[in-house]
């Protein structure tokens, strides 16, 4: 706020943060029996502004809206949330007054909504997709593709088998049916870390997400046939962004041993690809399934890393990567 215009994502930070807290104080109603809605009843019934409006369900029915009149300067609004907050972390809190904090806090809530201009509404659902997002696995069905109204020769394969080989000088070479695709590459870093195989992030990208600008334009698969979509997905822009968020994820696995025994992603990590890819069509997987595209490509790199090369093979129908080695071809 501090920053006006010059903070772009202004609004939807306190947007995000808003619904975080909320997330927070529904849990915490649910834990000591006061149900978020019956607080929220209590709280409607103070100096709020009413107005009845016409309801979609159930039949006939008319609901009441409420909201608080505003209530002193932004900060002061703050301060008071932050005091209410305080109290709600007492300790010694006791069944006999804990409703009462309960929809102090509440009040507090939504006044600071009212004076941060911020829709009550939005910031209830925004975290409800958030959360249905990163912990909650969408049905295959309804997770997005991005190019089935494409022409077939400017999709990306529904199935695929890369054979990954190391040649002299520690050089990895890609062939795909029999043909040597991009260049062969190194790790381009004094500590040998790997990196060499990293194509394997954007086959990953490309079987889980349906969706790598790299991959694409490595097989000549750009949607010419669209120009806008040519230009705003599949151009060199949206190339640098996937190289980028590979090397931005590769720098934090490493220090993981690249996520060996790990069955998750970092909350922090996630919301971090997510604002490196916003403005992209990728920005429409949820974060859950981001994190098994990172997940099922680390555990490849590994695999590569350890026998210096294999076949991956990528399924878009079971959105799916897998390694054989390259005895097994």
């Amino acid at each position: 706020r501090r920053e006006g215009t010059a903070f772009v994502g202004y609004r939807r930070a306190v947007e995000d943060e808003f619904g975080d807290t909320l997330w927070y104080f529904a849990a915490l109603c649910r834990r000591m029996g006061s149900p978020l809605h019956e607080v929220l009843s209590d709280v409607s019934f103070k100096d709020y502004s009413c107005s009845i409006v016409a309801a979609d369900s159930p039949a006939g029915a008319i609901s009441r809206v409420a909201a608080p009149q505003p209530s002193g300067t932004f900060d002061e609004v703050l301060i008071n949330l932050g005091t209410h907050a305080a109290s709600l972390l007492d300790l010694e809190m006791q069944a006999a007054n804990s409703r009462t904090r309960l929809t102090a806090f509440a009040d507090a809530f939504l006044r600071a909504l009212n004076a941060a201009g911020i829709s009550f509404a939005e910031v209830a659902s925004s975290n409800l997709r958030k959360v249905r997002g990163r912990f909650l696995p969408t049905p295959l069905e309804e997770l997005p593709v991005f190019d089935q109204a494409f022409p077939e020769e400017e999709r990306l394969p529904q199935e695929f088998e890369i054979v990954i080989s190391q040649r002299s000088g520690g050089r990895s070479v890609l062939e795909m049916n029999g043909v040597v695709i991009g260049d062969p590459l190194t790790d381009n870093i004094a500590d040998r870390d790997g990196y060499r195989f990293h194509d394997v992030f954007h086959f990953a990208h490309a079987a889980v997400l349906h969706w790598s600008p790299t991959f694409r334009a490595l097989l000549k698969r750009k949607r010419k046939s669209d120009p806008i979509v040519d230009e705003t997905q599949d151009s060199g822009r949206a190339i640098v962004v996937e190289e980028g968020l590979s090397a931005l994820v590769f720098s934090h696995a490493k220090a993981l041993a690249f996520f060996e025994g790990q069955s998750s992603v970092s909350f922090d990590l996630l919301k971090i690809v997510r604002q490196f890819v916003d403005g992209y069509e990728v920005d429409a997987c949820p974060m859950k399934l981001w994190e098994d595209a990172i997940l099922q490509g680390y555990d490849v790199f590994r695999r590569l890393k350890k026998d210096q090369g294999g076949i991956v093979r990528g399924d878009r129908n079971r959105r799916k990567l897998e390694f054989r080695p390259l005895g097994a071809i």
